[in-house]
């Protein structure tokens, strides 16, 4: 499944027009990643591991002025160092980003 939020193609499982996934689904589940192995957005790194068919690569560190962290509220495409400064808020729009999403930063990024 998928969908696309200001152009951008985002793919999941149960993914709806904000990047909610049937794994995250709170007011505040509304960012994207782009993963480094396939360059494709995911609402989530069980979502890629459903639907991607490889392993997942994380960003290294000197790779974090990649835009990788899609607003599912205003379509902003945020750099990876920007987000991890402040994840809890979209820069752009001031949507407020799961908190919880800081426990699983590892997974995405070195």
């Amino acid at each position: 499944m998928s969908c696309h939020v200001k152009g951008v193609l985002v793919k999941g499982v149960g993914v709806d027009e904000q990047t909610r996934c049937s794994h995250y689904r709170s007011d505040r589940d509304v960012i994207a990643i782009k993963f480094k192995c396939c360059d494709t957005y995911y609402s989530c790194i069980s979502c890629h591991e459903e639907i991607a068919g490889h392993p997942v690569e994380v960003w290294p560190r000197e790779e974090h002025s990649e835009k990788a962290i899609l607003c599912g509220i205003c379509g902003t495409q945020h750099r990876i160092d920007t987000y991890l400064k402040n994840s809890s808020a979209c820069v752009s729009c001031g949507s407020s980003f799961n908190p919880g999403c800081k426990l699983h930063h590892h997974l995405y990024f070195e």
